[in-house]
C-alpha cells in the first residue's frame, strides 16, 4: 500500500467469501468501536433490496444481496485502517488494483442508486428533541453532538433519574 492517503472520507468496495457479508459489517463495526476508530469509519453496509415473492397467493418480502460477496464501507484510508479491514474475518481485499484499494466514484455511486446527499436537519445542538422511533419512543432529550456524515445525533435523555448520552439516526428524532 502506498504512503499517499487521501484525508476525506470516501467509499471502498470490500471483497468478501460468500456468506459472509454481514458478519464482516458486524466484526469490523465492533472493532472500529473497540479500537475508537470512529473518526475514520462513517458507514459499512451491504447493500439490499426488497424481493417481493408470491408464493401459494401470499405475497412475501424477502431481502436480498445487491452485490452478494461484497461489503462498501464509506472511510479514510490509512495504514491502520487499511490493515484493520484487510484482516477481518471474511475478508478477502479491497477491490482496487494490487493492494491500493480504489474510491468509488460519484458517478459509479450513483449508479448503484445510493443518495449522497446530505440529510439536513431542522435541529441544532442545544435544542430539545423528541424520540419518535425505537426503544426510546416518546422520550424527551436535549442534542448533544451532530454527525453528518454517519447520520447520527446523540442527545442526552434522563433514563432513571439520570441524564444518558443515547446516539440514535436522524430520522429518529423529531425537533419540538
Amino acid at each position: 500500500m502506498s504512503q499517499e492517503y487521501d484525508k476525506e472520507a470516501r467509499w471502498y468496495v470490500v471483497h468478501t467469501y460468500s456468506g459472509y457479508e454481514n458478519k464482516v459489517k458486524v466484526d469490523l463495526e465492533q472493532t472500529v468501536k473497540n479500537r475508537e476508530l470512529e473518526n475514520f469509519f462513517f458507514n459499512i453496509i451491504v447493500p439490499m433490496e426488497e424481493q417481493i415473492e408470491i408464493k401459494d397467493g401470499k405475497k412475501k418480502v424477502n431481502l436480498k444481496k445487491v452485490f452478494p460477496s461484497y461489503v462498501l464501507v464509506k472511510m479514510i484510508v490509512t495504514e491502520e485502517t487499511w490493515y484493520i479491514v484487510r484482516n477481518t474475518r471474511g475478508v478477502t481485499g479491497f477491490v482496487g488494483s494490487g493492494t491500493d484499494p480504489i474510491p468509488l466514484t460519484e458517478e459509479e455511486i450513483k449508479q448503484m442508486g445510493f443518495d449522497l446527499q446530505k440529510i439536513i436537519v431542522d435541529f441544532e445542538v442545544k435544542d430539545t428533541v423528541r424520540v419518535i422511533e425505537g426503544p426510546f419512543k416518546d422520550n424527551i432529550g436535549t442534542v448533544q453532538e451532530i454527525n453528518t456524515d454517519k447520520q447520527k445525533v446523540k442527545i442526552l435523555l434522563d433514563l432513571f433519574g439520570r441524564e444518558t448520552p443515547v446516539e440514535l439516526d436522524f430520522s429518529q428524532v423529531q425537533k419540538l
